[in-house]
This record gives C-alpha cells, sequence and structure tokens, in this order.
C-alpha cells in the first residue's frame, strides 16, 4: 500500500485541528503573540503526541493566570555573619563585629541568603513550568540575575508552591563606587527584615516546553509582597 502524502494527511485531518484550535489558541494567548501558522503546528503536536502535549498546554493556560509574592528572606548572612534577626550593630557580638570588619576592608563583602518566592495557582488544574528566568532587585538596584532550570509544579484550587533562591553576592562589586559606609550600612539595612522583604523585587519569566519546543512568557512579571498576577 502507497503511503499517502503528508500534505493529504494534513488535510483528512482538518476536521480535527479545527476541533482543537480554539483551545490552543486560548492557551497561547496567554503567552505570547503566536503567529496563526505556528498554532496550527501545535495542533498538529497535540494531535500526534496525544494527551502529554494537551496537559502542558493546560498548564501554561493555568500558569498565565498564577499570582507571584515574595513571601520571606532568610539566612541571610553578611562576610559569614548571620544577620537574619540583628537589627543594628550593637546587637553583634564582639567576634561577628570583628568578622564583619574583616569582610568590609577585605576584597569581597559577601551577602548571601535565600528569597522565599511563592506562586499561587486559582485554578482547578495544576499549572506548571519547566524553568524560570529571573532579575533580583534591592531599593531599585538591579542587584544580579540568573534562572531556575528545575520544574515547579503549582498545585490547584488556590494552592501554593514555594520556589526557593539561594542567592550569593558581592556587595562590593554591585555597589562598585559607593563608600565602605554606604556598602555597610546597605547590608546592615537588610538585617532582620525576615519575613517583611519590601525593599525586594524580582522579576520573572517563566518558560514551558509543549512538545519539543520552549514557549517564553514575554516580557518579565514584575513581584514584590504582595501576590500579582500577570
Amino acid at each position: 500500500m502507497r503511503e499517502r502524502p503528508i500534505g493529504r494527511q494534513i488535510q483528512n485531518l482538518l476536521p480535527e485541528i479545527l476541533l482543537i484550535l480554539p483551545e490552543i489558541s486560548k492557551a497561547m494567548k496567554y503567552f505570547t503573540k503566536i503567529p496563526r501558522n505556528l498554532i496550527i503546528v501545535a495542533s498538529l503536536i497535540l494531535l500526534f503526541q496525544g494527551c502529554t502535549v494537551l496537559d502542558q498546554v493546560n498548564q501554561m493556560a493555568n500558569l498565565a493566570k498564577c499570582e507571584f509574592r515574595i513571601a520571606s528572606v532568610t539566612n541571610l548572612t553578611l562576610s559569614g555573619v548571620s544577620v537574619q534577626n540583628i537589627h543594628g550593630l550593637s546587637d553583634l557580638s564582639i567576634t561577628d563585629a570583628q568578622r564583619l570588619f574583616r569582610g568590609i576592608t577585605g576584597s569581597t563583602f559577601p551577602l548571601v541568603f535565600i528569597l522565599n518566592v511563592e506562586a499561587k495557582n486559582p485554578n482547578t488544574a495544576s499549572a506548571g513550568m519547566n524553568r524560570l528566568d529571573w532579575i533580583l532587585f534591592i531599593d531599585d538596584i538591579q542587584m544580579t540575575s540568573g534562572s531556575i532550570p528545575q520544574a515547579v509544579t503549582i498545585p490547584a484550587n488556590n494552592g501554593v508552591a514555594n520556589i526557593p533562591m539561594q542567592l550569593n553576592l558581592d556587595l562590593k562589586q554591585v555597589l562598585r563606587g559607593k563608600s565602605t559606609d554606604a556598602i555597610i550600612n546597605f547590608g546592615m539595612n537588610l538585617a532582620g527584615i525576615g519575613n517583611k522583604p519590601t525593599r525586594f523585587m524580582i522579576k520573572l519569566k517563566p518558560t514551558i516546553m509543549i512538545g519539543q519546543s520552549q514557549v517564553v512568557y514575554p516580557g518579565y512579571i514584575t513581584v514584590k509582597t504582595d501576590f500579582v498576577s500577570n
């Protein structure tokens, strides 16, 4: 039996493609402006690969409705000294004060902490992403950027997923040109912020896989301490 040309196969599948086009289009319009021919390709992928891709499309649509916030900053250290619960230099022990002094007079002044970002899913089905790019700001100063290459799943029905980000910054590099006093004051002013990291802002760019293709969120979602969506 002769194999039918691919064009004839696609023609025969057109009725099914047209049935699922609205679902694909609806899901993708939340994420980015995708040409119609790419939507048709996505539909073909869906037909040939089945439920797995359909689930990815649904997760993408659900992700677009999720809300994000910075929940807390934990394990905050300056030059190896824990300042998580410190409110000023007078709260430091003599040993820790000496370590801070050695840090600020040395070649680097490391600030290390975990930034906990929460994602809340209001949908009745789970949402997810395969990668998350981010840019961190403190006091509107861009501090650093990076990405989380692991998949993240956000449970349904207002479920919340915590996304911990391990940050390691050299304040002398980030704040180059600033005086020594300004650098140490910047670091110490972050001490004791705990569950009120109001000086922090992070911009997020999620990516999700549809079949073998990456679909990237256009622009960034700006996230502070209150839940926000795109």
